[in-house]
């Protein structure tokens, strides 16, 4: 790693080939191994999409009235997306940077509406436990207090305890299609009709499903209503670049009207650079985000996004009989959209010892709490290696069943800790100071298996560090103990 400019330029021909060398140890995402994160489909579509990409790389879409092709993109875009979302004639939105943009817009969008409508000075937000973390962030980030909605017996925000978290702070209401853990759709017709009896706005957060549930429902699957069909439904974030495999960088966020809409923009009208006005959070927008989502949608069209939903319900249907026909193993609930999520119903199985397994065989897994489970973000290109993960996932259960000391190795027994431990203060603390970490001059990659300097807390004599695990345990029982 060198942290100094190099005293001359180099050849393009000699930056361009040790570019590609640092992607060695990224996962192989274009052999359908990864399981989040990255929408890939082929290298044809790739390189079209850095054509497109390339071809708006220096325009910026800080001023709408500058780069017109921008603004044509993105009123293009929103059109589609809202058609889409059978929103009505008056439904509008923007293009922004990603989902957790977009989330964090709805949230201040409906503090600021709730602050002039009804002068509400401590504003509050009702959100499912399983709401993505973007939305979390969103509460600390705007001073907007969480009143968390727990889940029914099908992991689905649980309705019947809406009502009960309703109060005169309340700015919005939340549900997901689908929640990112498990795959399930919010009740979302249940969940507006009480915030249209209440008049408080309610966001669905497609961002994982914008882009394909349509084409599922397009394709004969039957789902239950999520988007502006429901009355009660106010706005909507819907990603762009992960089930519109646009290239990243490209959310949107829509609302029924201009009403609303106009809560989330920022004006500033006495800046000695003249008036300045914003519709998101970012101010520089990359137009070559813009021109790649619009390129997508017209590569694509409605034919191609329903073939992509069909092959993706196939790899869903796939795995989820398969991983249901291994021992041991249960899907956590059946899934109505591209996500699963499985755990383990024998004890000699333990679930993050089969993903360390399975992460050792060339997948990366990601895994889940609350409860234990590994998940799979199930695209079109997984289709191609369902029957070589059901295999290695079949073959890791057996090896884990074999040798139980696996559950106490590894990030199998981190991940266990960190998940059971009921000092969440502690663990937010000590994950923090691993993350931070990463961030220091040098920062390497996570290991939270591995030893961690001390942050001011109690040094091993030898080595002047010790294990996040022993620590975590080491406290643990302290605690256990006092509170005999």
């Amino acid at each position: 790693m060198s942290n100094s400019l190099p005293q001359s330029g180099r050849a393009a021909a000699q930056i361009l080939d040790e570019l590609k060398g640092f992607a060695s140890l990224d996962p192989k995402y274009k052999e359908g191994r990864l399981w989040s994160l990255s929408y890939y489909l082929d290298e044809d579509f790739e390189k079209f999409l850095g054509q497109a990409y390339q071809a708006f790389s220096g325009a910026n879409g800080l001023n709408p009235s500058a780069f017109k092709s921008l603004k044509r993109f993105e009123n293009e875009i929103i059109g589609i997306t809202t058609h889409l979302l059978h929103g009505p004639a008056e439904a509008c939105g923007v293009l922004t940077s990603g989902g957790t943009e977009s989330c964090l817009l709805a949230v201040k969008t409906y503090r600021d509406l709730a602050a002039s409508q009804r002068r509400v000075k401590k504003p509050e937000m009702i959100i499912p436990v399983t709401a993505h973390v973007a939305w979390f962030k969103a509460s600390e980030y705007f001073g907007v207090k969480l009143r968390l909605l727990p889940l029914d017996a099908q992991l689905r925000a649980d309705v019947s305890r809406l009502e009960g978290l309703i109060n005169r702070n309340t700015v919005m209401i939340l549900g997901s299609a689908p929640e990112y853990p498990h795959g399930t759709i919010d009740p979302i017709e249940a969940m507006g009709e009480i915030a249209q009896r209440h008049a408080i706005p309610l966001h669905v957060d497609a961002c994982v499903g914008g882009f394909i549930l349509p084409f599922m429902e397009l394709n004969g699957r039957a789902l239950p209503l999520w988007d502006y069909r429901v009355p009660g439904v106010t706005s909507i974030s819907a990603d762009l670049h992960k089930y519109g495999f646009a290239a990243k960088g490209a959310s949107t966020i829509s609302y029924r009207n201009l009403d609303y809409l106009k809560h989330q923009m920022f004006v500033y009208q006495d800046w000695p650079g003249g008036v300045f006005a914003s519709p998101a959070l970012l101010g520089t927008r990359p137009g070559g985000a813009y021109a790649a989502a619009w390129a997508t949608l017209q590569y694509f069209g409605q034919s191609g996004y329903r073939e992509l939903a069909a092959r993706t319900c196939e790899a869903v249907d796939r795995l989820s009989a398969g991983i249901e026909a291994i021992a041991g193993l249960k899907l956590l609930v059946a899934p109505q959209g591209p996500l699963l999520a499985y755990g383990s119903i024998d004890p000699a199985v333990n679930i993050f010892a089969v993903g360390d397994q399975m992460d050792a065989r060339g997948w990366s897994i990601n895994r889940l709490q609350n409860p234990d489970g590994l998940h799979a973000m199930v695209t079109a290109q997984h289709l191609a290696v369902v029957d070589a993960y059901l295999a290695d996932l079949q073959a890791a259960v057996a090896t884990v069943r074999s040798h139980p000391e696996l559950a106490q190795q590894g990030s199998a027994a981190t991940y266990g800790m960190l998940s059971h431990v009921p000092l969440r203060g502690l663990v937010k603390r000590r994950v923090l100071d691993i993350f931070a970490a990463m961030y220091a001059p040098g920062g390497g990659a996570i290991d939270l298996s591995a030893s961690v300097d001390n942050a001011g807390t109690e040094p091993d004599a030898a080595h002047g560090k010790t294990p996040l695990l022993e620590r975590l345990m080491m406290k643990y029982v302290s605690w256990k103990s006092r509170q005999r």
